[in-house]
């Protein structure tokens, strides 16, 4: 995720960076202008007899359904990246909330249990963090058990450390440490840590229904072909840049749609999930007094 100043207006339209849209969309814009010359130059200078007139009102008309289309397209995308946003900040309070409650029901003197609980919170975050990636990173946890598991193909390592950190609070209220009103409490804050994952999980395997996504490229990809055979006989060669220019708008929003709906990625655009993540584990170590 880039950080950056938002009100730093003039600085940020003359900003580029490697996720921005017109680098990746160079060579179609190259391509686009070339086939919008050739067809001006046919139009204009050897077959003005085959020319469509002005079509401005049907462009105008077709350009304000797929503004629809494209404004649902983004809303839908954004909410998909809101709702990551808020299960990861349900995961930091969760996780504040139970190492609070955690500390506060232990003795002093348990300190096999503080470290215990800090390291697997703090694991839970990484493994989290990767899983809705490509897997999780081995280097990352800190628990031998966790890192040893992490080198397996298709193990779910968040469920495996939720079922520890379960096992754990369940040995606690046997051995007295914990009363049942305590470990029923310490059990809401542990449960908002799989519903989160779950959501996630949601996010990422559910993206937009394919036929949906396939009609508005068809769409824009056919509107700016034809664009040039509607404009020429009002804006001549300026047309090339406006249907380069109507080309790169559309075509942008629907790219950067595609990135923000899988906001767990190393995107520019995704989650911080990274900072996320060490912010969690060290909040977590100094709540409860571990290095």
């Amino acid at each position: 995720m880039v950080y950056y100043n938002p009100k730093n207006w003039f600085g940020l339209i003359f900003q580029f960076h490697q996720s921005d849209t017109f680098r990746q969309m160079f060579w179609v814009l190259m391509a686009m202008a070339v086939y919008s010359g050739i067809v001006v130059c046919l139009e204009l200078n050897f077959v003005e007899w085959f020319g469509f007139k002005s079509t401005v009102q049907i462009h105008s008309l077709l350009g304000f359904v797929i503004g629809l289309f494209l404004v649902f397209r983004t809303n839908t995308a954004y909410e998909r990246w809101s709702e990551g946003r808020k299960q990861w900040g349900s995961l930091v309070n969760a996780s504040r909330n139970l190492s609070v409650k955690v500390t506060a029901h232990l003795e002093t003197e348990a300190q096999d249990e503080r470290k215990f609980f800090a390291d697997m919170i703090g694991d839970y975050a990484f493994a989290m963090k990767e899983h809705l990636r490509q897997g999780v990173i081995p280097e990352e946890m800190v628990c031998p058990e966790n890192k040893k598991l992490a080198e397996e193909a298709e193990v779910h390592i968040p469920n495996h450390i939720a079922q520890q950190l379960y096992a754990k609070l369940i040995d606690m209220r046997k051995k007295e440490a914990i009363t049942a009103d305590q470990y029923l409490s310490l059990d809401i804050e542990l449960r908002e840590f799989t519903n989160a994952i779950g959501a996630c999980e949601r996010i990422r395997n559910t993206p937009i229904p394919y036929s949906y996504s396939l009609f508005i490229k068809k769409f824009i990809f056919i509107y700016t072909l034809t664009m040039p055979f509607g404009l020429v006989y009002d804006f001549n060669y300026w047309t090339i840049p406006i249907v380069c220019f109507v080309l790169y708008v559309f075509g942008s929003i629907e790219l950067l749609a595609e990135e923000i709906e899988d906001p767990f990625g190393r995107d520019t655009n995704d989650l911080p999930t990274d900072d996320i993540s060490q912010r969690i584990r060290l909040g977590i170590k100094e709540l409860y007094g571990v290095q």
